[in-house]
C-alpha cells in the first residue's frame, strides 16, 4: 500500500480512537491556531493538516459552525517562525498546535497563557518544553515522535538487509539539541550487543553533508540518519548524497522516503496529528494541559523502497519485506 493511500484510509477511521461525536450544544464559537513547520505547499504538511481537520470534525468540531482553525507557516528561518508566532498570538485563540520543537519552544516565548499542544517534539523534557512527560506542568502538552528503545530496531533491520555489516556511520547535529547525544548513548550498547561498531560523524551545517557521506562510505557499510532539523530540513539532498556514495541508509521518519530513502522505521507524523486533535477537544472541553500527561508513540511502521534498493545493488530479504508495512516498488 502506498503511504497517501494509508493516509487516506487513516482518515476515515473514526472508530480507532473514540470520541465524543458532538460539541456541546450552545457553546461559544471557538478558535484554534496550528502552527506548522513546513512550506504551505509541502504534501506531508497538507496530509498532516488533513488528518487534524478530519479529527476535529469527528469530535464534533465544525468549521464555520462553532470552531475556526487558523494554520500559520513556520518554514524558513528563526525571523519566519517568530512572525508566524506574533501572527497567530495576536488572534488570541483558544489552543495552539505547534508542530515539532522550533515551533513549540517560540510559541511558548510568546504566551503564558495560552495552551499549547505539540506534536513531533523528539524530547520534550531535555529541551526544557516540559518538566516531565507524566505530569507536564504548565500550559503545554503533547505527543513525541520518538522512543529511544526504538534505536535497536533500526540496527536490527540494517544488520539483517546488509551484508557482512560490521561498521555503521551514525549521522547528525550533535548540537543540535540534547537529543541526539542521548540517542547514541542507547545505540552504543545495542550495536555491541550486535557485534556492531559505530561510527559518529557530527555534521554541523548543510555544507558539511557532503563530506560526512564521503566519510561514511569509507569507514562503514551503512548509515543511521538522525532526525536532527539539519538533515529533516535537507532530507532531498540526504537521500542524494546516499544514493550517490552508494550508502545503505536507514532513516527515523516516514518522510525521507518521500524523497527517495532506502528504509524508514519510526511513528507515522500523521497519526500524531490526529492524537493532538483529541488533546486539543479535551482543553477546548475544560481539561488542563498540566494533566495531560505527554504520550510517546505506541504505533511504529516499516517502509521500505525496492527502487532505491535496486540502485544500490542490494537485495532486500524477505524476511524485511514480509515485516513492512509499506513496499515502494
Amino acid at each position: 500500500m502506498k503511504r497517501r493511500e494509508f493516509i487516506t484510509l487513516l482518515g476515515g477511521a473514526a472508530a480507532a480512537w473514540p470520541m465524543v461525536a458532538h460539541a456541546q450544544q450552545g457553546e461559544r464559537n471557538r478558535r484554534v491556531a496550528v502552527l506548522m513547520n513546513y512550506l504551505v505547499n509541502h504534501p506531508e504538511a497538507q496530509a498532516r493538516v488533513a488528518a487534524f481537520r478530519a479529527r476535529m470534525r469527528e469530535a464534533g468540531w465544525i468549521e464555520g459552525r462553532n470552531i475556526q482553525i487558523d494554520f500559520h507557516w513556520g518554514a524558513g528561518g528563526t525571523d519566519h517562525m517568530q512572525a508566524a508566532v506574533a501572527t497567530l498570538i495576536g488572534l488570541s485563540p483558544d489552543v495552539i498546535v505547534c508542530s515539532g520543537t522550533d515551533a513549540t519552544k517560540a510559541t511558548q516565548l510568546a504566551t503564558s497563557s495560552i495552551p499549547i499542544v505539540f506534536a513531533n517534539v523528539a524530547d520534550p523534557v531535555g529541551e526544557g518544553i516540559v518538566t516531565s512527560l507524566a505530569r507536564p506542568g504548565g500550559i503545554t502538552t503533547g505527543f513525541t515522535n520518538y522512543e529511544y528503545a526504538i534505536g535497536g530496531k533500526w540496527l536490527e533491520v540494517l544488520q539483517e538487509t546488509v551484508p557482512k555489516l560490521s561498521t555503521i556511520a551514525v549521522i547528525a547535529d550533535l548540537n543540535s539539541s540534547p537529543f541526539p547525544r542521548k540517542l547514541i548513548q542507547y545505540l552504543e550498547p545495542a550495536a555491541q550487543k550486535r557485534g556492531l561498531k559505530l561510527r559518529v560523524i557530527d555534521v554541523r551545517d548543510s555544507r558539511a553533508l557532503i563530506s560526512a557521506f564521503t566519510q561514511a562510505r569509507r569507514q562503514a557499510q551503512a548509515a543511521l540518519v538522525l532526525g536532527d532539523p539539519l538533515t529533516i530540513t535537507h532530507r532531498d539532498e540526504v537521500t542524494k548524497l546516499a544514493a550517490s556514495n552508494r550508502l545503505p541508509v536507514m532513516y527515523p521518519f516516514l518522510p525521507f522516503m518521500d524523497s527517495g530513502g532506502l528504509m524508514a522505521y519510526g511513528p507515522d507524523p500523521v497519526v500524531l496529528f490526529r492524537r493532538a486533535a483529541e488533546y486539543v477537544d479535551k482543553i477546548l472541553k475544560g481539561a488542563r494541559p498540566a494533566d495531560l500527561p505527554i504520550e510517546q508513540p505506541t504505533q511504529f511502521r516499516l517502509v521500505v523502497n525496492l527502487k532505491t534498493a535496486k540502485a544500490l545493488g542490494l537485495t532486500i530479504p524477505e524476511s524485511i519485506l514480509l515485516r513492512a508495512d509499506e513496499v515502494i516498488r
